[in-house]
């Protein structure tokens, strides 16, 4: 066998670790001697599900993805704890933290993003968080039990998902948003506009188009002051009002970044062929993606040209489509959230009193773009026409209110194995139909087996439909089988 090359790969969060597991899953443990460098002392675990950490719904073990065995299991060397400072491209090698030097054959770069933190007067002072890591966590948890009034600056996704963990302790939670609705990047203003009457029935205030100057306090925080002159008293601040591409290793490098690191289709770097970018630090055709299955596309891709398990993969860019939860209200959305010309249609419908908002983009008799806010039932199918480009039907309300089902089982049951189940981790129907026909029969063996529902885990009721469907016909099967066995043959 000819000697193994050096893979390493700089970052162990979601798309750095996954791609690995990718890797591994093609033979490339065979191919590549494998080293991560990874800043957090731990293993590999799940983001998404921070905002339960800090809920209390998890604990901090229940979120690991792979654990500090899992990559000795696998032949991995991991560099727990220590930062990648530096990259000689010329001698291609990667500089760590605490002396540690390790060359390489490719390079893989999956710095991800960081916290983005406004220029605000007093925003060191004690009591003032960001939230994107386990130890962020631990540090609002600690701190929240001394205190009683949080304000959460940003009311996107992350910062509501902060507010909502805030909540669930028990604390008068705020948010603080500079625009003039609610995760403006994902909703339109209407389904913006019935989220915030949603949180505020449950106890959030929602403060919109405030920019804060300034932490109000001695030494640690007493309040926060806004550019119209008024101000509003608080214990503690989480900040999350967005985050950026990681790019400073990449900077240093000399590798070209412009909003991420610059890469071509088969995902390595404009200006050195072995080196590759994936995750939130890359740019590809001029998009940085923040969500998590577009990491995942690009892993897969990534490992097939690595591995010559496909040289001539290509990544081509990702379709935008997420389910979740947001503060435990049901929302999905996909592609554009706007009519772009006078040919775009748009079909809303919209009850106020119970949250629930649908919108379609339809562009050439084909779904472009969706909102669907507090009805999950039709989630799997409007997602299914979206990802297949499939003809709509002329009366635009039969996507909305596709067949008046009362049951998500009746609609999985229409879905073909291709559908995708699962967004967060891209499962489709068709792995979770093989893994129930395998033995796995219930969510939890499911989740472990597929990795479908562990990421926000808004699809187990669809899974749970799924092993309802798939039993029962394995049921059918089998009482078929001993009837046949039990009619005698007749000569």
């Amino acid at each position: 066998m000819p000697n193994k090359q050096k893979l390493v790969v700089i970052g162990n969060g979601m798309a750095g670790a996954r791609f690995v597991e990718e890797v591994l899953a093609r033979g490339g443990g065979n191919i590549f001697d494998i080293v991560i460098f990874g800043e957090e002392p731990r293993g590999n675990y799940n983001r998404i599900l921070l905002s339960s950490l800090l809920a209390g719904v998890h604990r901090p073990e229940d979120i690991f993805i792979n654990d500090m065995a899992w990559y000795e299991e696998n032949g991995v060397v991991l560099h727990a704890g220590v930062k990648a400072i530096q990259i000689d491209r010329r001698l291609q090698q990667v500089y760590g933290s605490g002396q540690v030097i390790e060359s390489y054959d490719k390079l893989v770069l999956a710095t991800g993003s960081i916290p983005f933190v406004p220029p605000i007067d007093g925003i060191q002072k004690e009591g003032v968080f960001v939230f994107r890591s386990i130890d962020d966590c631990d540090a609002i948890i600690d701190y929240s039990g001394r205190v009683k009034k949080a304000v959460v600056i940003g009311g996107g996704l992350l910062g509501l998902e902060a507010a909502r963990g805030l909540l669930e302790r028990g604390m008068e939670v705020a948010i603080v948003h500079l625009m003039p609705h609610l995760m403006e990047t994902q909703l339109d203003f209407t389904a913006g506009t019935m989220l915030k009457n949603i949180l505020e029935r449950m106890g959030v205030r929602v403060h919109l188009e405030k920019r804060t100057s300034a932490v109000l306090g001695d030494e640690r925080v007493e309040g926060l002051a806004f550019t119209d002159g008024s101000t509003l008293d608080c214990d503690m601040v989480v900040v999350s009002a967005g985050v950026q591409a990681n790019t400073a290793l990449a900077k240093q490098a000399g590798l070209h970044v412009e909003r991420g690191i610059v890469v071509h289709n088969d995902l390595s770097c404009r200006n050195d062929s072995n080196v590759y970018a994936i995750g939130e630090c890359a740019q590809h055709r001029g998009t940085v993606y923040g969500l998590v299955a577009p990491l995942w596309e690009q892993g897969q891709v990534l490992a097939d040209i690595l591995t010559g398990a496909d040289p001539g993969s290509a990544y081509r860019g990702s379709q935008v489509s997420t389910k979740l939860k947001v503060m435990g209200v049901e929302l999905a959305t996909m592609g554009e959230k706007d009519a772009k010309g006078e040919e775009d249609e748009e079909v809303t419908y919209i009850e106020p009193s119970r949250g629930v908002y649908k919108k379609a983009v339809v562009r050439d008799g084909r779904l472009v773009g969706a909102i669907l806010l507090g009805d999950g039932l039709i989630v799997p199918r409007i997602f299914q026409a979206f990802d297949r480009g499939e003809d709509l039907p002329e009366a635009r309300a039969e996507l909305l209110f596709p067949w008046a089902r009362e049951r998500v089982s009746d609609v999985i049951t229409e879905l073909p194995n291709t559908a995708r189940i699962c967004h967060c981790n891209g499962v489709s129907k068709g792995a979770i139909v093989d893994a129930v026909e395998s033995g796995h029969c219930t969510v939890k063996a499911i989740c472990e087996a597929t990795r479908a529902g562990t990421g926000c885990g808004s699809c187990k009721s669809d899974i749970q439909a799924i092993i309802e469907q798939v039993s029962s016909v394995l049921e059918k099967q089998e009482s078929n089988d001993h009837l046949k066995e039990a009619i005698p043959l007749l000569r």
